[in-house]
């Protein structure tokens, strides 16, 4: 690897010239936090650390407010208010939203609103997104203004809300959203989250004070919006924030590239006034280049024209593997729900199939007592080099028409583990993405978490041939109504479902222009192109 700029987007290939952020930083320390316990005691460990004149800001998608973040608190308010009390800036951008009735976060994030702001912090419930779009950023920056080497950021999949606290063992969240049935009273949920440390903090700074100073009114153009906070007297407009801290200094090896995806939309963003599509644009230069395995968790993996591009990369690499993990049925019951998602997930899949025969593998997660773990994590790593995690789905929604934010990360450190470069290309792997798949592939395999049976999983030949061995056992041993030990492993193979004729008539449509909406601009729409 010559240059980041193999792997990394250059700031002309971003397309968003009216941004401030940089092309990427080096010296980072990224680490992957697996699951929401994980990060949520992380998470409160640093906020605690904080004093007087330092910085907390936060982006969500939804937000709960009385969500314990350990079994004995504090509750996601407790905690920021707790910091508001100790003399923290504490700023939020949390998605306006829909109704719960629409299974959405409306009334939650409300609630949030309202008591961090009665805690004297201050969170704006923002609506700059186009039609039935949402906010699906999900960020915390803390910074200190008298050591800015403790500075820290989370970014990822993983909201401040109900559901999400889950461990390795997967028995769900106690605080649980409904969600369909074959997932139980408390839904097995996997998350990830990234926590970086290192210049990139100060990227990600940059990130939320753009969407923060942007002119327009949170509202928008949406006039009932606008007179319902009139009425409850919420707050329309950010106060500024303090001064921007400077960047905090290089402490790693890591090199890290913040993607974001914001739509065209009308009034315009100021920092982004034909939208960014950086997350499109960052997967597919660095799909291009995958030679031997690309692997991904995702929650959907069903948009056509995200699945064309790993078709093409499978259709020019005869050697290169797909391996995606996803949820086993949707996370709601309802038809209008389920059939949508079911014809973009069947068309995505078999794309990739058919370019790609006998080197696609798929499969969905449950946890030991057979119940099926919801796969919320977006996550990808390339040829074990190049790795992301962020809060965007494989879909069209993601990719252009909503607010997305992921950080891909390209470590300086060769893996000396066989084999050492598995591309072929000279390279070679590289510890972080390597780590990340090596630490979900021993959860989902059930190997030794001591390392012993890492050789199950290094070789990317290898770690296929045990996903689908593993997968094939558990099968075959839930098929036999499990009778005797249960096999080794989490994986089974999923099974996408193709709709009969008649509900593809009507399910395409919404899927198309509900489920996986376009935000591109008219040009790039024709040009089929991010």
């Amino acid at each position: 690897m010559d240059s980041p700029e193999e792997w990394l987007l250059s700031t002309e290939e971003r397309g968003n010239t009216a941004t401030t952020i940089p092309g990427w930083t080096t010296g980072n320390l990224a680490e992957p936090l697996l699951h929401g316990a994980t990060y949520f005691a992380r998470l409160v460990e640093e906020v605690r650390s904080l004093d007087a004149g330092d910085q907390l800001y936060f982006t969500d998608w939804r937000g709960d407010p009385d969500e314990l973040l350990l079994d004995g608190g504090p509750t996601v308010a407790e905690l920021f208010t707790e910091a508001v009390q100790r003399g923290v800036c504490v700023r939020g951008l949390v998605w306006r939203s829909h109704a719960e009735q629409l299974t959405m976060n409306k009334e939650s994030n409300r609630a949030l609103d309202v008591e961090i702001e009665h805690g004297g912090g201050e969170v704006i419930l923002d609506q700059r997104i186009r039609r039935m779009g949402s906010h699906h950023q999900k960020l915390v920056v803390l910074r200190h203004d008298e050591d800015p080497s403790k500075d820290v950021a989370f970014v990822g999949g993983i909201d401040l809300c109900y559901s999400r606290r889950d461990d390795a063992e997967h028995r769900g969240d106690p605080q649980a959203l409904a969600m369909a049935a074959a997932y139980g009273d408390n839904p097995p949920w996997h998350d990830v989250q990234l926590q970086i440390r290192g210049p990139a903090v100060h990227v990600l700074d940059t990130v939320f004070r753009e969407r923060w100073d942007d002119p327009n009114s949170p509202d928008a153009d949406h006039p009932l919006a606008w007179v319902h906070d009139k009425l409850h007297r919420a707050r329309l407009h950010a106060d500024a924030l303090p001064p921007q801290l400077p960047p905090p200094p290089e402490c790693g090896p890591h090199v890290v590239q913040n993607l974001r995806t914001y739509p065209a939309i009308r009034p315009p963003y100021r920092f982004a006034p034909d939208g960014e599509r950086s997350v499109a644009r960052g997967y597919t230069k660095a799909v291009k280049r995958a030679r031997r395995l690309i692997y991904l968790e995702d929650q959907y993996m069903w948009s056509a024209e995200v699945a064309r591009l790993f078709a093409e990369a499978l259709s020019d690499n005869p050697d290169l593997h797909l391996v995606v993990v996803v949820p086993r049925v949707p996370d709601q019951d309802s038809v209008f729900a389920e059939r949508p998602q079911y014809v973009g997930r069947w068309q995505a899949i078999e794309m990739c199939r058919k370019a790609g025969e006998g080197r696609v593998h798929v499969f969905d997660v449950e946890n030991h007592v057979g119940t099926p773990v919801y796969v919320h994590a977006k996550v990808c790593v390339v040829d074990d080099l190049w790795a992301s995690v962020g809060s965007d789905n494989f879909n069209r929604r993601s990719w252009t028409h909503d607010s997305e934010l992921s950080s891909a990360v390209l470590d300086t450190t060769r893996d000396e583990r066989e084999p050492r470069d598995p591309a072929g290309t000279g390279d070679g792997a590289r510890t972080f993405a390597r780590n990340l798949r090596m630490a979900l592939a021993r959860e989902h395999l059930d190997l030794d978490p001591g390392g012993a049976e890492d050789e199950l999983a290094l070789d990317p030949a290898r770690f296929v041939d045990t996903m689908e061995a593993r997968a094939e056992a558990l099968d075959a041993w839930h098929d036999d109504g499990r009778r005797g030990p249960r096999p080794p492993g989490r994986v089974r193979r999923h099974r996408a479902e193709k709709l009969p004729w008649f509900t593809r008539l009507w399910a395409t449509p919404v899927y198309r222009l509900l489920d996986d909406p376009d935000g591109r601009p008219l040009r790039l729409r024709l040009k089929k192109t991010f």
